[in-house]
């Protein structure tokens, strides 16, 4: 499923516009990722959590030229969804 599609079925079911569902979307990932930029989690009651992980400084390995990287330490987006977000995609998914 992609954007648009969401904005499609979003707009179907609630009858605003498909701009404006566009518009209220686009204001969402950009306020999700301002406030990750920032150090902030986004905790949305029974869908999940938006946060920051940590991430270890580490030596990598360059392949090609068979020399030592060092990586620093950094932060990375992630998602954590609740359990109530868990449990319905165990209880409805349904592989084919």
């Amino acid at each position: 499923m992609r954007k648009v599609d969401v904005v499609n079925i979003i707009a179907d079911k609630t009858g605003i516009p498909k701009v404006d569902v566009l518009v209220t979307l686009e204001s969402f990932f950009q306020e999700v990722k301002s406030q990750l930029s920032s150090g902030e989690n986004i905790y949305v009651r029974g869908f999940g959590s938006f946060i920051t992980k940590k991430r270890a400084a580490k030596i990598g390995r360059n392949i090609k030229k068979n020399t030592a990287v060092h990586i620093p330490e950094h932060y990375i987006p992630a998602f954590k969804p609740s359990k109530e977000f868990v449990e319905e995609v165990k209880t409805k998914f349904k592989p084919s």
